[in-house]
């Protein structure tokens, strides 16, 4: 179990930094902030377009600290039945993720379409969530084995 709980922990203060970036530095290139896309610099010659963007990416923001504070939850209060379930659950999320930005049309085609700096992000972006999932496929099965 205790690799379930350091998967996740460290999931959390990886996120915890992505959204900083996104909520006080959007223009940033740390973590996953907007700075790497050429349509962000783009959209600012657009009020109402970058008023959207900037709306979509504190949505994001959003969405990720709910997920993040859920997940602290878990680890803190979490037994041994119930953290598979959500080694299981972090597992399914971001290989959807995965799978909406890499088997489908996305970073790969914006990457190179020269959309994306520096060029060849996308296949970073790709290994690291690539990662994710086998870390967490592990760590829950190393759970569910005991």
């Amino acid at each position: 179990m205790i690799w379930l709980k350091i998967a996740i922990g460290l999931f959390v203060i990886l996120e915890i930094g992505n959204i900083m970036i996104l909520y006080f530095m959007p223009d940033s290139k740390l973590a996953n902030a907007m700075g790497y896309f050429k349509a962000w610099e783009k959209s600012k010659s657009d009020p109402d377009v970058h008023a959207m963007v900037k709306y979509l990416v504190n949505w994001v923001a959003g969405s990720k600290l709910i997920f993040i504070l859920l997940l602290i939850v878990f680890l803190v209060r979490g037994d041994t039945q119930t953290l598979p379930f959500v080694g299981g659950a972090m597992t399914l999320s971001i290989a959807t993720f995965f799978w909406r930005l890499f088997l489908f049309p996305g970073m790969k085609d914006m990457d190179q379409k020269g959309q994306i700096a520096p060029k060849g992000y996308s296949r970073t972006l790709l290994l690291m969530i690539a990662g994710m999932i086998i870390v967490f496929s592990a760590a829950t099965l190393m759970a569910l084995i005991g």
